[in-house]
């Protein structure tokens, strides 16, 4: 049973041992220890007389938090992909009946246990990349009855340990299912959707975009939900600025994601209210987008937060190192930024102070890697480069 690791290198992202010279709170030939589920030392390997029982690996990291996915899919949507890939837009794929509707019609034809056990296989999957923490949302079933089957089946996701943590977002405003008017729809998420979902989600989300959800819808669902005691997080500026950056700071939102268009008030808005910017680059590859506005992102001092943004239409992907790579390529993080943005920042934009660190008393959230330094964990492998995964000092992939 592991209990601790050696390492020719620990990067423990503790802010009080990062500096400019060693950004990441490095520890050359250290060691960390763990028991019940918390970090117990980290430090030097001559500090700790019992690390000599430990394995030897070259990198022992945070485990990384995606603080971004719709990981609980059903189905698959390649054929719109392609569509995308040969020029089409949303409008062809919708008119082939794809989009959000085609996810939505899956997890209607799904069982909960499907949707449970496609869940389950997934997050394994992003285990072995080196995912200790997942922030998964609903927002596929849109109807009441459907957005709870997802629900349910992330709740008993996250009640099993042999997963990553799971951190779970009602989406209550994705799309306009058929059959509802936009301010019929709104009624009944108000009515029946949001008060079911509280106990089930720790968030509320809402798509606030051109062609999405207006301001006004989504302040009245946001307001709905923390009045409730849930957490706001938004999908905003993926193809237009309307407001959802300001919208975002207003609420108190811990996180706005995409930001592929967001102005300078917005990004002042941001910077003003401590709300973090979650960047997806994996969907703006997909789609062929610029980046954000990184650098004046990174002026106005906004934390920036690197997710994978899992999901079946523009990120089919289950890779959170593979969003780091595209971070660094095309946004122009450097490779600090982009390991900050997926352990220590996106830690604090899931609300979560317990992990995204290797400090004593810390949980034992830990991945260690087959890699020589930091800078490769930033490299696209496409494969898993894990050596062992552990979570809340539990091993869910070990091959030490």
């Amino acid at each position: 049973m592991i209990s601790g690791f050696r390492a020719s290198r620990i990067l423990t992202l503790d802010p009080s041992l990062s500096h400019k010279e060693n950004p990441l709170g490095a520890i050359e030939h250290g060691c960390v220890a763990f028991e019940s589920g918390r970090i117990t030392f980290v430090g030097n390997i001559v500090d700790y007389k019992e690390s000599r029982h430990f394995p030897l690996v070259p990198l022992v990291t945070p485990g990384l938090i995606d603080a971004h996915t719709h990981a609980c899919w059903v189905g698959s949507r390649h054929d719109e992909y392609a569509i995308r890939m040969a020029g089409g837009d949303y409008r062809d794929i919708a008119a082939r009946g794809g989009g959000i509707i085609a996810s939505s019609r899956a997890i209607a034809s799904a069982t909960e246990a499907d949707i449970g056990h496609t869940l389950r296989a997934r997050l394994l999957r992003m285990a072995a990349l080196g995912v200790t923490t997942c922030e998964v949302k609903s927002g596929y079933g849109l109807l009441p009855e459907l957005e709870l089957k997802q629900l349910r089946a992330i709740a008993n996701a996250a009640a099993d340990r042999s997963l990553p943590s799971i951190v779970s977002t009602f989406l209550a405003l994705h799309s306009i299912p058929a059959g509802y008017s936009r301010t019929s729809y709104i009624a009944t998420v108000l009515a029946e959707t949001l008060p079911a979902a509280v106990g089930l989600a720790q968030f509320v989300d809402a798509y606030v975009d051109e062609n999405a959800f207006t301001i006004d819808e989504a302040r009245l669902v946001a307001s709905a939900a923390r009045a409730n005691g849930l957490g706001v997080r938004l999908h905003v500026g993926q193809f237009a600025d309307v407001g959802g950056a300001e919208l975002a700071a207003e609420l108190g939102a811990l996180s706005a994601d995409h930001l592929e268009h967001v102005l300078g008030r917005g990004i002042e808005a941001l910077a003003a209210a401590g709300t973090a910017a979650c960047l997806l680059p994996v969907a703006s590859f997909t789609l062929g987008q610029s980046p954000p506005p990184v650098a004046a992102l990174r002026a106005a001092r906004v934390p920036l937060v690197v997710a994978s943004d899992a999901n079946p239409g523009t990120a089919p992907t289950e890779s959170l190192p593979l969003a780091l790579a595209l971070a660094v390529r095309l946004y122009g993080l450097t490779p600090e930024e982009a390991l900050i943005g997926a352990t220590r920042n996106a830690a604090s934009s899931l609300g979560l102070s317990d992990r995204g660190m290797l400090q004593i008393g810390m949980r034992a959230d830990i991945v260690a890697w087959d890699l020589a330094h930091e800078h490769a964990l930033i490299q696209p492998w496409g494969t898993p480069r894990t050596r062992a995964v552990v979570v809340e000092g539990n091993a869910i992939v070990n091959i030490v």
